[in-house]
Parts: C-alpha cells; sequence; structure tokens
C-alpha cells in the first residue's frame, strides 16, 4: 500500500517511535503509543498492526541484544522457550482470525490492573536482592508453560505482553529484574517476528513505514535498555506500575466505553 505522508505525520512517527521503543525495552507496552500514531495519520487498522509488527520487531531486537550484550540474557538457558514462544504465537496469530475477540477485550483490562495491583503492593513481585541469574537452563516444563501461552497472548492481541513476560519470569523463576527484562525481550522479539511473518503473508505490513518507526524504535530501544541496566529497580518499577495502568485503562476505555 502506498501512502504518502505529510512531514508532520512522519514527525509523529519518528518521535513516537522512538518513546515507545524506549518504554518498550524498559517494561513493554510501547504498542499503546505506536498503533495509535499509525491510525492517525490514516492507516487502516489491520495494516496498521501488521506494520507495528514490523516497527516492534526491530526495537525488541536491538533490546535484546543490549540485555544479552550487558549478560542479563543467556540464549542457551532458554532455547525451550523460544520454541514455546514461536509455537504459541503462529497459533494465536492465526487463531484471532477465526473467533470473536470482544471478550478478551472485556478482559484484559481487569487482568492488567491486578498486575499493576500485584506490583505495586508486593515489593518482591520486580525480584529482590537475594535472587540470582541462573546458572544453568531452567525446567523445561516451566519454559513451556510460559512461553506457549504468552507466545498465543501476543499473537492473539499482545497489549502488556512484556509485563506478563517480566512479572512471571521473576516469580516462577527468581530472576532479578534486569534478567527478567532481557528474556522478556528477546521472548517478544521471537513473537513480534513471527506474528509479522503471517501479516506479511496476508499482504498487511507498509514496508517503507514499518522500516522508518522501526529505525527509531530501534535508537528508543538501545536507550531505554541502557537507562534500565544503569538504574535498575528503582527507575524500573514505578515506569512498570504507571505503563500498565495506562495500558489497563486505554484498554478498558476501548473496551467499555
Amino acid at each position: 500500500m502506498e501512502l504518502l505522508l505529510e512531514p508532520s505525520s512522519w514527525a509523529i512517527l519518528v518521535a513516537t517511535g522512538f518513546l515507545a521503543g524506549f518504554i518498550d525495552a524498559v517494561v513493554g507496552g510501547g504498542g499503546l503509543l505506536s498503533i495509535p500514531a499509525l491510525l492517525t495519520i490514516g492507516i487502516p487498522p489491520h495494516l496498521a498492526l501488521g506494520t507495528n509488527k514490523l516497527a516492534a520487531s526491530f526495537g525488541s531486537s536491538m533490546a535484546a541484544f543490549t540485555y544479552y550484550r550487558k549478560h542479563y540474557f543467556t540464549p542457551q538457558f532458554w532455547y525451550h522457550a523460544a520454541i514455546a514462544t514461536f509455537i504459541g504465537a503462529v497459533i494465536g496469530t492465526f487463531v484471532v482470525y477465526l473467533i470473536d475477540s470482544q471478550w478478551l477485550e472485556k478482559l484484559l483490562p481487569i487482568i492488567i490492573i491486578v498486575i499493576a495491583i500485584y506490583t505495586l503492593l508486593k515489593p518482591g513481585s520486580m525480584g529482590k536482592a537475594t535472587y540470582s541469574a541462573p546458572s544453568k537452563s531452567p525446567s523445561k516444563f516451566k519454559q513451556w508453560r510460559q512461553g506457549l501461552p504468552l507466545g498465543f497472548y501476543d499473537g492473539f492481541a499482545g497489549p502488556a505482553v512484556g509485563a506478563f513476560w517480566t512479572i512471571s519470569s521473576v516469580s516462577q523463576y527468581k530472576l532479578p529484574v534486569l534478567e527478567s527484562c532481557g528474556l522478556a525481550r528477546a521472548m517478544t522479539f521471537i513473537s513480534n517476528l513471527t506474528s509479522l511473518l503471517v501479516f506479511l503473508a496476508l499482504g498487511q505490513v507498509n514496508i517503507m513505514i514499518g522500516l522508518a518507526m522501526g529505525i527509531c524504535m530501534m535508537l528508543g530501544s538501545f536507550v531505554g535498555a541502557r537507562t534500565a541496566i544503569k538504574f535498575g529497580v528503582p527507575f524500573i518499577r514505578p515506569l512498570f506500575i504507571t505503563i500498565v495502568i495506562l495500558i489497563a485503562v486505554n484498554l478498558a476505555w476501548s473496551a467499555w466505553a
């Protein structure tokens, strides 16, 4: 699809892409900004979703690589999580075309608000000082139990999937928050890329806009990941809670208003 954009529209995409990439690298939820921005400049909904997956794949790849370079993610430990996430995302992306997702739209805000409250009231939800990085690959069962549903969810819907990954990784594996962020970014990259391939096959991606926005997301993700690594939990926790609440409010308004 060819779409001639005004300079002001490109300015919106550049600014939004950077900010979305920054937020996504730290806590997830960048789509809360990027998808509305794409819709605002006149891209149809399905094309906006596919184009966003292209841009988000750039952003999540940069964030995952940054955490990896700083030794907060060890790929060989999460082989089964990666496979489970891929399979889940394939299934989720196709299923969303077959069933009515209205029930999920109404339920999601409640689930996400619960996550925000849980994080706010339980200090250990973002990890404890006693938690340490794994020295070997965690349980295969736990990786499949986590990766399959979260991959499915990202393919099917996606809002706050980074938050789900971060919180469940801390809870399930007792990971420090930065290791949880590294794992979350790597797995969301897999599910983003998987969904992108499906959208490409369906012809629902604007390549030029997706690439341009993706470059901005990469830059934002690079800055966001380094900021999270530098300042740690005192920076991540309040931003995490704020973004999760904003996602919940946005989804609640769309589903219930």
